[in-house]
């Protein structure tokens, strides 16, 4: 897409494939009130002098407050944290009330069981289009050793999380297995009985394996999410790692895509199949994700992925 025909909304979606943490920027008003805001559009810049960056939209509402205040706060929410994201992304009327927080030494609001936070003196403002860039000086920070909250293509991620499942899966023969979605509708292969597209691990980077298959199986350009469900199935021996995937616009070349009133009278090839499925329907009803963890028959949904993170 050229400079002419730049679709600011597909811009937006390009940005989201570059992973990023998530925060909230935290300053006091005149009257010494808390504000803040949730942020993933920042950065790290020098440590000989300790500087870093947040980006903050010109039609916020803290806009004029945040770029007049002497100090600011970065919270590095930590992967326990995803309410205190979207709790600060809303609008809100007491957002502090949802949180535990103190003042750190400079005054600025800080809040509790973050991975890290940074309490800054603004060294400069920089106009940069519809937003502008602050940069502060860190004056005082902490680093608690938790891991940070993710976020990437409009999700929540929790890495540790995803990881620990990924390596409890290793001890058996994989299987991966995609729910690849397009506008909501799911495919799936087969004609009277339906299945998930799969393949075997053979080594190498699951997610890279599990998006060629895709892309070759498909004809459509793949891009692979998070993980949606990993379990051990043991009626056929083996390990099953199920990613969410996005598919490009277009018709695949085998398979089908089916709009959720059509998968409400399907028949699948197995019950962790329709498990699979239907809970996938469930949750895009209401745009809050989960990965399961267990086996084909009981496990455990840990939520993962909610829209709300914005810069």
């Amino acid at each position: 897409m050229t400079a002419k025909i730049i679709d600011p909304r597909v811009l937006r979606d390009a940005f989201g494939a570059f992973a990023t943490g998530v925060t909230v920027v935290t300053a006091s008003d005149a009257a010494g009130r808390p504000i803040g805001f949730t942020a993933n559009s920042f950065s790290s810049v020098s440590l000989d002098p300790p500087l870093l960056l947040v980006c903050v939209a010109k039609t916020s509402r803290n806009y004029a407050t945040m770029t007049g205040a002497a100090r600011f706060a970065i919270n590095v929410l930590s992967e326990t944290q995803k309410e205190v994201s979207n709790t600060f992304a809303r609008p809100v009327q007491d957002r502090f009330a949802a949180v535990d927080w103190w003042r750190g030494p400079s005054g600025c609001p800080i809040f509790s069981d973050v991975a890290a936070w940074f309490e800054c003196s603004m060294q400069d403002i920089i106009d940069a289009g519809d937003h502008v860039i602050m940069i502060g000086r860190v004056i005082a920070f902490e680093n608690s050793g938790l891991n940070g909250l993710g976020y990437v293509r409009g999700g929540y991620f929790t890495p540790r999380l995803a990881g620990k499942a990924v390596s409890a899966a290793v001890e058996g023969e994989i299987r991966l297995g995609a729910v690849l979605e397009q506008h909501g509708s799911v495919f799936l292969l087969g004609d009277e009985i339906l299945s998930l597209p799969n393949c075997t691990v053979q080594g190498g980077d699951p997610a890279r394996t599990l998006a060629a298959h895709l892309d070759q199986l498909t004809g459509l350009k793949v891009t692979i999410g998070f993980l949606y469900s990993v379990y051990e199935d043991k009626s056929d021996g083996r390990q099953h790692i199920v990613y969410h995937a996005l598919a490009s616009e277009g018709a695949p070349r085998e398979g089908r895509f089916l709009r959720a009133a059509e998968i409400a009278a399907a028949w699948f090839s197995s019950s962790a199949t329709a498990d699979i499925i239907n809970r996938f329907v469930l949750e895009s009803s209401i745009g809050n994700f989960g990965m399961y963890f267990g086996d084909e028959t009981g496990g455990t949904v840990h939520p993962t992925v909610k829209k709300g993170a914005r810069s």
